[in-house]
Protein backbone atom coordinates (compact mmCIF):
# COMPACT_ATOMS: atom_id res chain seq x y z
CA UNK A 1 0.00 0.00 0.00
CA UNK A 2 0.93 3.49 -0.16
CA UNK A 3 3.21 5.33 1.88
CA UNK A 4 3.96 9.07 3.12
CA UNK A 5 7.29 11.03 1.89
CA UNK A 6 8.13 13.71 3.74
CA UNK A 7 9.64 16.49 1.40
CA UNK A 8 12.45 17.01 4.42
CA UNK A 9 14.46 15.24 6.96
CA UNK A 10 12.26 13.08 9.65
CA UNK A 11 13.95 13.00 13.08
CA UNK A 12 11.71 12.11 16.00
CA UNK A 13 15.29 13.35 18.00
CA UNK A 14 15.74 16.58 16.65
CA UNK A 15 12.02 17.64 17.48
CA UNK A 16 12.21 16.22 21.03
CA UNK A 17 15.15 18.99 21.26
CA UNK A 18 13.05 21.75 20.13
CA UNK A 19 12.91 24.22 23.15
CA UNK A 20 9.82 24.74 25.06
CA UNK A 21 8.89 27.84 24.05
CA UNK A 22 8.52 26.72 20.69
CA UNK A 23 4.92 27.13 20.25
CA UNK A 24 5.30 30.84 21.76
CA UNK A 25 7.79 31.96 18.36
CA UNK A 26 5.09 31.28 16.21
CA UNK A 27 2.46 34.04 14.71
CA UNK A 28 -0.06 34.38 16.89
CA UNK A 29 -3.21 32.11 14.35
CA UNK A 30 -0.87 29.67 13.96
CA UNK A 31 -0.26 29.26 17.55
CA UNK A 32 -4.07 28.95 18.09
CA UNK A 33 -4.53 26.54 15.64
CA UNK A 34 -1.72 24.14 17.57
CA UNK A 35 -3.17 24.58 20.94
CA UNK A 36 -6.23 23.15 19.28
CA UNK A 37 -4.47 20.10 17.67
CA UNK A 38 -1.37 19.13 19.20
CA UNK A 39 -0.43 16.90 16.47
CA UNK A 40 0.06 20.56 14.22
CA UNK A 41 2.96 21.51 16.57
CA UNK A 42 4.62 18.46 16.42
CA UNK A 43 4.36 18.35 12.79
CA UNK A 44 6.32 22.19 13.00
CA UNK A 45 8.58 21.34 15.29
CA UNK A 46 10.21 18.88 12.65
CA UNK A 47 9.85 21.46 9.44
CA UNK A 48 13.52 22.64 8.96
CA UNK A 49 11.64 26.50 9.33
CA UNK A 50 15.23 27.72 9.13
CA UNK A 51 15.40 26.78 5.62
CA UNK A 52 11.98 27.71 4.35
CA UNK A 53 10.70 29.95 6.82
CA UNK A 54 7.74 30.27 8.99
CA UNK A 55 5.03 29.11 7.10
CA UNK A 56 1.69 31.87 6.59
CA UNK A 57 -1.28 30.54 8.40
CA UNK A 58 -4.99 30.81 6.64
CA UNK A 59 -8.38 29.72 7.87
CA UNK A 60 -9.41 29.62 3.95
CA UNK A 61 -6.95 30.21 1.33
CA UNK A 62 -8.51 32.35 -1.40
CA UNK A 63 -8.07 32.67 -5.11
CA UNK A 64 -5.79 35.60 -4.60
CA UNK A 65 -3.20 33.40 -3.63
CA UNK A 66 -2.52 31.73 -6.66
CA UNK A 67 -0.46 34.71 -7.41
CA UNK A 68 2.00 34.35 -4.68
CA UNK A 69 5.97 34.03 -5.65
CA UNK A 70 6.42 31.23 -2.92
CA UNK A 71 3.99 29.11 -1.51
CA UNK A 72 5.08 27.97 2.34
CA UNK A 73 1.16 28.20 3.77
CA UNK A 74 -0.83 26.07 6.12
CA UNK A 75 -4.88 26.04 5.95
CA UNK A 76 -7.40 23.78 7.93
CA UNK A 77 -9.73 20.89 5.86
CA UNK A 78 -12.36 19.03 6.83
CA UNK A 79 -12.66 16.85 10.55
CA UNK A 80 -9.97 18.73 12.06
CA UNK A 81 -6.94 18.44 9.54
CA UNK A 82 -4.44 20.30 8.01
CA UNK A 83 -2.43 21.26 4.35
CA UNK A 84 1.15 22.11 3.93
CA UNK A 85 1.74 23.73 0.88
CA UNK A 86 5.09 23.14 0.65
CA UNK A 87 8.12 25.07 -1.17
CA UNK A 88 9.82 23.07 -3.91
CA UNK A 89 13.85 24.01 -3.58
CA UNK A 90 14.12 23.01 -7.62
CA UNK A 91 10.69 25.04 -8.59
CA UNK A 92 9.28 22.37 -10.65
CA UNK A 93 6.30 21.56 -8.80
CA UNK A 94 5.27 22.44 -4.83
CA UNK A 95 4.43 19.98 -2.29
CA UNK A 96 1.19 19.00 -0.85
CA UNK A 97 1.69 17.34 2.97
CA UNK A 98 -1.74 16.69 4.69
CA UNK A 99 -0.95 17.10 8.38
CA UNK A 100 -2.39 14.22 10.14
CA UNK A 101 -1.94 12.61 13.79
CA UNK A 102 0.39 10.15 12.57
CA UNK A 103 1.81 12.36 10.04
CA UNK A 104 4.92 12.55 12.48
CA UNK A 105 3.88 9.72 15.12
CA UNK A 106 4.68 6.08 13.90
CA UNK A 107 1.65 4.19 14.74
CA UNK A 108 1.96 1.44 11.66
CA UNK A 109 2.89 -1.23 14.75
CA UNK A 110 0.24 -0.52 16.46
CA UNK A 111 -2.40 -0.72 13.88
CA UNK A 112 -1.21 -4.28 12.93
CA UNK A 113 -1.78 -5.20 16.48
CA UNK A 114 -5.30 -3.44 16.49
CA UNK A 115 -5.69 -5.38 13.60
CA UNK A 116 -5.06 -8.52 14.86
CA UNK A 117 -7.63 -7.97 17.74
CA UNK A 118 -10.52 -6.55 15.57
CA UNK A 119 -10.80 -9.40 13.39
CA UNK A 120 -12.68 -11.18 16.48
CA UNK A 121 -15.10 -8.22 15.74
CA UNK A 122 -15.18 -8.35 12.20
CA UNK A 123 -18.58 -9.73 11.74
CA UNK A 124 -20.08 -6.95 14.33
CA UNK A 125 -18.50 -4.15 12.53
CA UNK A 126 -19.62 -5.82 8.78
CA UNK A 127 -23.57 -5.65 9.98
CA UNK A 128 -23.32 -2.22 10.69
CA UNK A 129 -23.89 -0.08 7.19
CA UNK A 130 -24.50 3.07 8.58
CA UNK A 131 -21.22 4.69 9.32
CA UNK A 132 -22.00 6.60 12.13
CA UNK A 133 -22.49 3.92 13.82
CA UNK A 134 -19.66 1.91 12.49
CA UNK A 135 -17.52 4.95 14.00
CA UNK A 136 -18.28 4.75 17.40
CA UNK A 137 -18.04 1.20 17.12
CA UNK A 138 -14.26 0.74 16.07
CA UNK A 139 -13.99 4.06 18.24
CA UNK A 140 -15.12 2.31 21.12
CA UNK A 141 -13.06 -1.12 20.03
CA UNK A 142 -9.70 1.12 19.80
CA UNK A 143 -10.09 2.04 23.14
CA UNK A 144 -11.17 -0.88 24.95
CA UNK A 145 -7.92 -2.24 23.70
CA UNK A 146 -5.22 0.23 24.18
CA UNK A 147 -4.47 1.61 27.36
CA UNK A 148 -2.32 5.10 28.08
CA UNK A 149 -1.48 3.47 31.89
CA UNK A 150 1.97 2.53 32.70
CA UNK A 151 2.78 -1.40 31.80
CA UNK A 152 2.72 -3.33 34.99
CA UNK A 153 5.74 -5.26 36.09
CA UNK A 154 4.02 -8.40 37.36
CA UNK A 155 3.05 -9.37 34.03
CA UNK A 156 -0.34 -10.33 34.36
CA UNK A 157 -2.88 -12.08 31.77
CA UNK A 158 -4.76 -8.90 32.02
CA UNK A 159 -1.80 -6.64 31.26
CA UNK A 160 -0.56 -8.73 28.30
CA UNK A 161 -4.28 -8.37 26.57
CA UNK A 162 -3.73 -4.61 26.81
CA UNK A 163 -1.74 -2.60 24.04
CA UNK A 164 0.40 0.03 26.06
CA UNK A 165 0.29 3.46 24.29
CA UNK A 166 1.09 6.61 24.50
CA UNK A 167 -1.54 9.43 24.66
CA UNK A 168 -0.06 10.70 21.18
CA UNK A 169 -0.14 7.43 19.67
CA UNK A 170 -3.54 6.60 20.95
CA UNK A 171 -5.00 9.84 19.11
CA UNK A 172 -2.61 8.58 16.16
CA UNK A 173 -4.57 5.10 16.18
CA UNK A 174 -8.42 6.37 16.45
CA UNK A 175 -7.25 8.21 13.63
CA UNK A 176 -5.57 5.26 11.44
CA UNK A 177 -8.44 3.19 12.26
CA UNK A 178 -11.12 5.63 11.43
CA UNK A 179 -8.75 6.90 7.92
CA UNK A 180 -8.48 3.22 6.88
CA UNK A 181 -11.69 1.02 8.05
CA UNK A 182 -14.48 3.91 7.15
CA UNK A 183 -12.85 6.17 5.32
CA UNK A 184 -10.85 6.08 1.47
CA UNK A 185 -7.11 5.33 3.71
CA UNK A 186 -4.38 7.70 2.40
CA UNK A 187 -6.66 9.44 0.04
CA UNK A 188 -9.15 10.47 2.62
CA UNK A 189 -7.35 13.72 3.77
CA UNK A 190 -7.88 14.69 -0.34
CA UNK A 191 -11.55 14.20 -0.43
CA UNK A 192 -11.95 16.45 2.68
CA UNK A 193 -9.76 19.26 1.14
CA UNK A 194 -12.53 20.97 -1.11
CA UNK A 195 -10.31 23.31 -2.97
CA UNK A 196 -8.98 19.94 -4.69
CA UNK A 197 -10.00 19.35 -8.07
CA UNK A 198 -8.28 15.90 -9.30
CA UNK A 199 -6.14 13.70 -7.80
CA UNK A 200 -4.24 11.34 -10.30
CA UNK A 201 -1.83 8.15 -10.10
CA UNK A 202 -0.29 7.71 -12.62
CA UNK A 203 1.71 3.95 -11.10
CA UNK A 204 4.40 4.05 -9.40
CA UNK A 205 5.85 7.18 -7.56
CA UNK A 206 3.65 10.37 -6.08
CA UNK A 207 -0.01 10.77 -6.41
CA UNK A 208 -0.53 14.47 -7.74
CA UNK A 209 -3.03 17.05 -7.02
CA UNK A 210 -5.06 19.42 -9.35
CA UNK A 211 -6.12 22.16 -6.92
CA UNK A 212 -8.37 25.51 -7.47
CA UNK A 213 -5.88 27.54 -6.22
CA UNK A 214 -2.12 26.09 -6.20
CA UNK A 215 -2.95 24.11 -9.65
CA UNK A 216 -0.91 21.30 -10.12
CA UNK A 217 1.31 20.26 -6.73
CA UNK A 218 2.85 16.83 -5.70
CA UNK A 219 1.58 15.25 -2.67
CA UNK A 220 3.59 13.43 -0.35
CA UNK A 221 1.68 9.64 -0.76
CA UNK A 222 3.74 7.43 -2.20
CA UNK A 223 3.66 4.07 -4.38
CA UNK A 224 7.19 2.26 -4.81
CA UNK A 225 6.31 -0.71 -6.40
CA UNK A 226 4.37 -1.93 -8.94
CA UNK A 227 2.77 -4.35 -6.68
CA UNK A 228 1.78 -1.55 -3.92
CA UNK A 229 -0.30 0.11 -6.61
CA UNK A 230 -2.00 -3.29 -7.92
CA UNK A 231 -2.63 -3.79 -4.40
CA UNK A 232 -4.27 -0.19 -3.74
CA UNK A 233 -6.07 -0.52 -6.98
CA UNK A 234 -7.81 -3.95 -6.08
CA UNK A 235 -8.43 -2.49 -2.41
CA UNK A 236 -10.06 0.75 -3.81
CA UNK A 237 -12.11 -1.38 -6.32
CA UNK A 238 -13.45 -3.70 -3.34
CA UNK A 239 -13.84 -0.41 -1.57
CA UNK A 240 -16.41 1.64 -3.86
CA UNK A 241 -17.82 -2.14 -4.52
CA UNK A 242 -17.07 -1.77 -7.94
CA UNK A 243 -14.18 -4.96 -7.84
CA UNK A 244 -11.28 -4.49 -10.69
CA UNK A 245 -10.03 -7.81 -11.55
CA UNK A 246 -7.95 -8.94 -14.99
CA UNK A 247 -10.52 -9.93 -16.88
CA UNK A 248 -12.33 -6.62 -15.64
CA UNK A 249 -9.36 -4.17 -15.26
CA UNK A 250 -11.37 -0.77 -15.98
CA UNK A 251 -13.90 0.44 -13.66
CA UNK A 252 -15.92 3.93 -13.60
CA UNK A 253 -17.66 4.29 -10.45
CA UNK A 254 -19.26 7.44 -7.87
CA UNK A 255 -17.61 7.79 -4.44
CA UNK A 256 -20.29 8.27 -1.53
CA UNK A 257 -19.29 12.00 -1.67
CA UNK A 258 -20.62 12.44 -5.56
CA UNK A 259 -16.92 12.24 -6.58
CA UNK A 260 -16.37 10.25 -10.00
CA UNK A 261 -13.05 7.73 -9.95
CA UNK A 262 -11.92 5.84 -12.55
CA UNK A 263 -9.38 2.48 -12.08
CA UNK A 264 -7.48 0.95 -14.83
CA UNK A 265 -6.05 -2.39 -13.50
CA UNK A 266 -2.48 -4.35 -14.30
CA UNK A 267 0.57 -3.54 -16.88
CA UNK A 268 -1.35 -5.44 -19.85
CA UNK A 269 -3.34 -2.47 -20.73
CA UNK A 270 -1.24 0.10 -19.31
CA UNK A 271 2.61 0.14 -19.63
CA UNK A 272 3.29 2.01 -16.27
CA UNK A 273 1.40 -0.06 -14.16
CA UNK A 274 -2.30 0.21 -12.32
CA UNK A 275 -3.31 4.07 -11.83
CA UNK A 276 -6.39 5.96 -11.11
CA UNK A 277 -8.26 9.41 -11.26
CA UNK A 278 -10.55 10.87 -8.84
CA UNK A 279 -12.37 13.85 -10.06
CA UNK A 280 -13.92 15.52 -6.74
CA UNK A 281 -17.28 16.80 -6.54
CA UNK A 282 -17.71 20.25 -5.65
CA UNK A 283 -20.64 20.24 -3.47
CA UNK A 284 -21.63 23.51 -3.82
CA UNK A 285 -21.44 24.96 -7.43
CA UNK A 286 -19.51 27.63 -7.97
CA UNK A 287 -22.15 30.41 -8.83
CA UNK A 288 -21.88 33.42 -12.11
CA UNK A 289 -20.53 35.61 -10.07
CA UNK A 290 -17.94 33.46 -8.41
CA UNK A 291 -16.86 33.23 -11.97
CA UNK A 292 -17.00 36.67 -13.09
CA UNK A 293 -14.42 37.14 -10.10
CA UNK A 294 -12.40 34.67 -11.43
CA UNK A 295 -12.61 36.33 -14.76
CA UNK A 296 -14.21 33.83 -16.49
CA UNK A 297 -17.24 36.24 -18.03
CA UNK A 298 -17.68 39.28 -17.17
CA UNK A 299 -21.32 40.87 -16.23
CA UNK A 300 -22.74 41.58 -19.79
CA UNK A 301 -22.39 37.70 -20.66
CA UNK A 302 -24.05 36.95 -17.62
CA UNK A 303 -26.94 39.31 -18.29
CA UNK A 304 -27.09 37.88 -21.62
CA UNK A 305 -27.25 34.57 -21.06
CA UNK A 306 -29.75 35.13 -18.31
CA UNK A 307 -32.17 36.13 -20.81
CA UNK A 308 -31.62 33.36 -23.22
CA UNK A 309 -32.53 30.98 -20.50
CA UNK A 310 -35.30 32.45 -19.03
CA UNK A 311 -37.13 32.14 -22.49
CA UNK A 312 -35.91 28.26 -22.88
CA UNK A 313 -33.16 28.91 -25.40
CA UNK A 314 -30.98 25.63 -26.70
CA UNK A 315 -27.40 26.02 -25.56
CA UNK A 316 -24.72 23.80 -25.66
CA UNK A 317 -21.47 24.70 -23.69
CA UNK A 318 -18.72 23.53 -26.39
CA UNK A 319 -15.00 22.60 -25.30
CA UNK A 320 -11.88 20.66 -24.22
CA UNK A 321 -11.32 18.28 -21.27
CA UNK A 322 -11.07 19.98 -17.92
CA UNK A 323 -11.88 23.51 -19.40
CA UNK A 324 -14.77 23.76 -16.82
CA UNK A 325 -17.88 23.59 -18.92
CA UNK A 326 -19.60 21.76 -16.24
CA UNK A 327 -18.86 24.34 -14.16
CA UNK A 328 -20.24 26.93 -16.10
CA UNK A 329 -23.23 25.08 -16.93
CA UNK A 330 -23.63 24.48 -13.47
CA UNK A 331 -23.68 27.80 -12.95
CA UNK A 332 -25.63 29.27 -15.32
CA UNK A 333 -28.26 27.32 -14.01
CA UNK A 334 -29.69 29.80 -11.89
CA UNK A 335 -31.20 31.61 -15.06
CA UNK A 336 -33.77 28.98 -16.05
CA UNK A 337 -37.43 29.97 -14.33
CA UNK A 338 -37.85 29.16 -10.36
CA UNK A 339 -40.87 27.29 -11.03
CA UNK A 340 -39.49 24.93 -14.34
CA UNK A 341 -39.61 21.48 -14.23
CA UNK A 342 -35.77 20.32 -15.03
CA UNK A 343 -34.62 16.63 -16.13
CA UNK A 344 -30.75 15.91 -15.86
CA UNK A 345 -29.40 13.02 -17.78
CA UNK A 346 -26.15 11.81 -16.83
CA UNK A 347 -23.26 9.11 -16.89
CA UNK A 348 -22.09 10.42 -13.65
CA UNK A 349 -23.77 12.70 -11.78
CA UNK A 350 -21.84 16.41 -11.85
CA UNK A 351 -24.88 18.69 -13.12
CA UNK A 352 -26.47 20.71 -10.18
CA UNK A 353 -29.84 21.92 -10.37
CA UNK A 354 -31.24 24.56 -7.45
CA UNK A 355 -34.98 24.32 -8.73
CA UNK A 356 -37.39 21.80 -6.30
CA UNK A 357 -39.00 20.44 -9.25
CA UNK A 358 -35.82 18.68 -10.30
CA UNK A 359 -36.01 14.92 -12.04
CA UNK A 360 -32.49 13.36 -11.67
CA UNK A 361 -31.54 10.38 -13.86
CA UNK A 362 -28.42 8.23 -13.98
CA UNK A 363 -26.90 5.54 -16.69
CA UNK A 364 -26.93 2.09 -15.53
CA UNK A 365 -24.02 -0.35 -17.06
CA UNK A 366 -23.79 -4.01 -17.87
CA UNK A 367 -22.21 -5.59 -14.63
CA UNK A 368 -22.63 -7.96 -11.83
CA UNK A 369 -24.16 -5.45 -9.29
CA UNK A 370 -26.78 -4.69 -11.83
CA UNK A 371 -29.36 -7.18 -11.90
CA UNK A 372 -31.18 -5.59 -14.78
CA UNK A 373 -29.67 -4.34 -18.09
CA UNK A 374 -27.86 -1.53 -19.42
CA UNK A 375 -29.85 2.13 -19.22
CA UNK A 376 -27.78 4.16 -21.61
CA UNK A 377 -28.50 8.15 -22.07
CA UNK A 378 -29.90 7.34 -25.22
CA UNK A 379 -32.84 5.31 -23.09
CA UNK A 380 -33.14 7.91 -20.62
CA UNK A 381 -33.64 11.04 -22.94
CA UNK A 382 -36.51 9.68 -25.10
CA UNK A 383 -38.24 8.77 -21.55
CA UNK A 384 -37.45 12.16 -20.16
CA UNK A 385 -39.48 13.31 -23.28
CA UNK A 386 -42.84 11.81 -21.76
CA UNK A 387 -42.06 13.65 -18.46
CA UNK A 388 -43.06 16.63 -20.06
CA UNK A 389 -40.01 18.78 -18.80
CA UNK A 390 -39.33 22.27 -19.10
CA UNK A 391 -36.13 21.95 -19.55
CA UNK A 392 -33.96 18.56 -20.43
CA UNK A 393 -29.56 19.28 -19.22
CA UNK A 394 -27.76 16.41 -20.94
CA UNK A 395 -24.32 16.07 -18.99
CA UNK A 396 -22.57 15.76 -21.56
CA UNK A 397 -23.76 14.36 -25.25
CA UNK A 398 -20.97 12.47 -26.93
CA UNK A 399 -23.28 10.08 -29.74
CA UNK A 400 -26.66 9.10 -30.91
CA UNK A 401 -28.43 11.03 -28.14
CA UNK A 402 -27.75 14.09 -30.07
CA UNK A 403 -30.36 13.00 -32.13
CA UNK A 404 -33.16 12.50 -29.31
CA UNK A 405 -31.94 16.07 -28.15
CA UNK A 406 -32.32 17.93 -31.29
CA UNK A 407 -36.03 15.95 -31.29
CA UNK A 408 -36.83 17.30 -28.14
CA UNK A 409 -35.62 20.69 -29.55
CA UNK A 410 -38.21 20.32 -32.47
CA UNK A 411 -40.93 19.94 -30.17
CA UNK A 412 -40.40 22.62 -28.42
CA UNK A 413 -38.27 21.48 -24.78
CA UNK A 414 -35.22 23.77 -23.58
CA UNK A 415 -32.32 21.90 -24.17
CA UNK A 416 -28.89 22.20 -22.74
CA UNK A 417 -25.59 20.09 -22.77
CA UNK A 418 -22.29 20.32 -22.68
CA UNK A 419 -20.20 19.04 -25.84
CA UNK A 420 -16.49 18.03 -26.58
CA UNK A 421 -14.91 20.72 -29.37
CA UNK A 422 -12.77 23.60 -29.48
CA UNK A 423 -14.64 25.55 -31.99
CA UNK A 424 -18.41 26.21 -33.44
CA UNK A 425 -16.83 25.04 -36.62
CA UNK A 426 -16.00 21.68 -34.54
CA UNK A 427 -18.99 21.29 -32.69
CA UNK A 428 -21.33 21.52 -36.31
CA UNK A 429 -18.87 19.05 -38.11
CA UNK A 430 -19.48 16.90 -35.60
CA UNK A 431 -22.93 16.77 -34.80
CA UNK A 432 -23.80 16.18 -39.08
CA UNK A 433 -21.10 14.06 -39.27
CA UNK A 434 -20.27 10.37 -38.56
CA UNK A 435 -21.80 8.52 -36.04
CA UNK A 436 -24.40 11.43 -34.78
CA UNK A 437 -25.52 12.68 -38.46
CA UNK A 438 -27.82 15.56 -37.47
CA UNK A 439 -29.50 16.76 -40.69
CA UNK A 440 -27.83 20.14 -41.13
CA UNK A 441 -31.32 21.40 -41.56
CA UNK A 442 -31.88 20.81 -37.69
CA UNK A 443 -28.41 22.69 -36.66
CA UNK A 444 -30.43 26.15 -35.97
CA UNK A 445 -32.61 24.18 -32.99
CA UNK A 446 -29.02 24.77 -31.16
CA UNK A 447 -29.44 28.83 -30.46
CA UNK A 448 -26.57 28.97 -28.71
CA UNK A 449 -22.70 27.68 -28.28
CA UNK A 450 -20.91 29.23 -25.50
CA UNK A 451 -17.10 28.19 -26.23
CA UNK A 452 -14.81 27.35 -23.03
CA UNK A 453 -11.57 26.95 -22.66
CA UNK A 454 -7.90 26.83 -20.49
CA UNK A 455 -5.66 29.01 -21.86
CA UNK A 456 -2.75 31.47 -20.45
CA UNK A 457 -2.80 34.58 -19.54
CA UNK A 458 -0.16 37.35 -20.43
CA UNK A 459 0.85 36.74 -16.84
CA UNK A 460 1.84 33.30 -17.32
CA UNK A 461 -0.88 31.51 -15.18
CA UNK A 462 -3.32 29.62 -16.38
CA UNK A 463 -7.38 30.36 -16.46
CA UNK A 464 -10.66 29.09 -17.98
CA UNK A 465 -12.10 31.98 -20.14
CA UNK A 466 -15.51 32.19 -22.15
CA UNK A 467 -13.20 32.87 -25.48
CA UNK A 468 -16.87 33.44 -27.35
CA UNK A 469 -20.61 33.01 -27.26
CA UNK A 470 -22.33 32.11 -30.57
CA UNK A 471 -25.73 32.64 -32.33
CA UNK A 472 -26.34 29.66 -34.64
CA UNK A 473 -28.68 31.54 -37.26
CA UNK A 474 -29.35 28.70 -39.92
CA UNK A 475 -27.87 26.65 -43.06
CA UNK A 476 -27.95 27.95 -46.62
CA UNK A 477 -28.81 24.68 -48.50
CA UNK A 478 -27.58 26.60 -52.06
CA UNK A 479 -24.05 27.65 -50.59
CA UNK A 480 -24.23 24.32 -48.43
CA UNK A 481 -22.58 26.74 -45.39
CA UNK A 482 -23.76 27.38 -41.55
CA UNK A 483 -24.39 31.22 -40.35
CA UNK A 484 -23.39 32.25 -36.56
CA UNK A 485 -22.57 35.58 -34.97
CA UNK A 486 -20.07 36.06 -32.96
CA UNK A 487 -21.89 38.16 -29.75
CA UNK A 488 -19.61 38.31 -27.48
CA UNK A 489 -15.93 37.58 -27.60
CA UNK A 490 -12.81 37.18 -25.59
CA UNK A 491 -9.29 39.45 -25.95
CA UNK A 492 -6.21 37.77 -25.23
CA UNK A 493 -4.28 40.70 -25.29
CA UNK A 494 -6.41 42.60 -22.51
CA UNK A 495 -8.11 39.62 -20.82
CA UNK A 496 -11.69 41.64 -21.22
CA UNK A 497 -14.71 40.90 -23.04
CA UNK A 498 -15.77 42.55 -26.27
CA UNK A 499 -19.88 43.00 -27.21
CA UNK A 500 -19.56 42.75 -31.19
CA UNK A 501 -23.20 41.36 -30.99
CA UNK A 502 -24.35 44.87 -29.29
CA UNK A 503 -27.14 46.34 -31.31
CA UNK A 504 -26.42 42.83 -34.17
CA UNK A 505 -27.90 39.92 -32.10
CA UNK A 506 -29.74 38.51 -34.26
CA UNK A 507 -31.54 36.17 -31.15
CA UNK A 508 -32.19 39.54 -28.59
CA UNK A 509 -33.74 41.18 -31.81
CA UNK A 510 -35.62 38.23 -33.63
CA UNK A 511 -36.54 35.71 -31.07
CA UNK A 512 -36.08 37.11 -27.45
CA UNK A 513 -37.45 40.55 -28.12
CA UNK A 514 -40.89 39.17 -29.59
CA UNK A 515 -41.26 36.51 -27.04
CA UNK A 516 -41.32 39.52 -24.47
CA UNK A 517 -44.11 41.12 -26.64
CA UNK A 518 -41.65 44.23 -27.21
CA UNK A 519 -43.01 45.52 -31.07
CA UNK A 520 -40.71 45.86 -34.12
CA UNK A 521 -39.91 49.63 -33.76
CA UNK A 522 -39.07 49.17 -30.22
CA UNK A 523 -36.70 45.51 -30.69
CA UNK A 524 -33.39 47.46 -30.03
CA UNK A 525 -34.52 48.59 -26.35
CA UNK A 526 -33.84 44.70 -25.58
CA UNK A 527 -30.07 45.65 -25.17
CA UNK A 528 -30.99 48.45 -22.58
CA UNK A 529 -32.48 45.54 -20.88
CA UNK A 530 -29.63 43.19 -20.95
CA UNK A 531 -27.41 46.43 -19.84
CA UNK A 532 -29.61 47.38 -16.49
CA UNK A 533 -29.11 43.26 -15.72
CA UNK A 534 -25.55 43.55 -15.85
CA UNK A 535 -25.50 46.84 -13.61
CA UNK A 536 -27.97 44.68 -11.41
CA UNK A 537 -25.70 41.74 -11.14
CA UNK A 538 -22.85 43.74 -10.45
CA UNK A 539 -24.50 45.54 -8.03
CA UNK A 540 -25.49 42.66 -5.83
CA UNK A 541 -21.75 41.37 -6.36
CA UNK A 542 -19.88 44.08 -5.17
CA UNK A 543 -21.95 45.97 -3.12
CA UNK A 544 -24.27 43.42 -1.35
CA UNK A 545 -21.30 40.60 -1.38
CA UNK A 546 -23.30 38.30 -2.77
CA UNK A 547 -21.46 35.26 -4.31
CA UNK A 548 -23.33 31.96 -3.28
CA UNK A 549 -24.43 29.81 -5.33
CA UNK A 550 -28.12 29.38 -3.87
CA UNK A 551 -28.26 32.87 -2.27
CA UNK A 552 -27.79 34.38 -5.95
CA UNK A 553 -30.68 31.65 -6.77
CA UNK A 554 -32.89 32.61 -4.11
CA UNK A 555 -32.46 36.16 -5.03
CA UNK A 556 -32.88 35.87 -8.64
CA UNK A 557 -35.97 33.96 -7.68
CA UNK A 558 -37.86 36.98 -5.12
CA UNK A 559 -36.49 39.10 -8.00
CA UNK A 560 -38.76 37.08 -10.45
CA UNK A 561 -41.46 37.62 -8.23
CA UNK A 562 -41.44 41.05 -7.79
CA UNK A 563 -41.51 41.80 -11.60
CA UNK A 564 -38.20 43.10 -10.99
CA UNK A 565 -36.45 40.81 -13.99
Amino acid sequence: MAHTTLPFAYDQQTASRVTGDFITRLPKDLRLACDQSPFLAEYLRQVPLDEIGMPKYFPKPSRAMGQMEVYNLIYPIMEGLYVHIYPDATGARNHYIPIEPTTVVDVDHLTSQVDEKLIGWAEEIGRLEDKEEKRQLLLQLVDHFCTTQRRPSNGSRRAADKIYVTPEELEGLRYRILRDKVGLGVLQPLLLDPFIEDISCSGVGHIFIEHKIFKSVQSTIVFTTHDEVDEFAVWLGEWIKHPVTVRNPLVDAVLPDGSRINIVYGREISKRGSNFTIRKFSGTPISVLELIEFGSLNYMIAAYLSLMLEEGLNLFVVGATASGKTTLLNAINTFMKPDAKIVTIEDTPEVHVPHKNWVQEVTRSMGAENKGGEVGMFELLKAALRQRPDRIIVGEIRSLEAVVAFQAMQTGHGVMSTFHADSVEKLIQRLTGEPINIPKTYIDNLHLAVIQQAVRLNNGKMARRVLSVNEIIGYDPVSESFSFLEAFRWNPTTDTFEFPGYMNSYLLEQVIAIKRGIPPHKRKSIYDEVKRRARIFEKLHKEKGVRDFNEFFQILCEARRQNLL
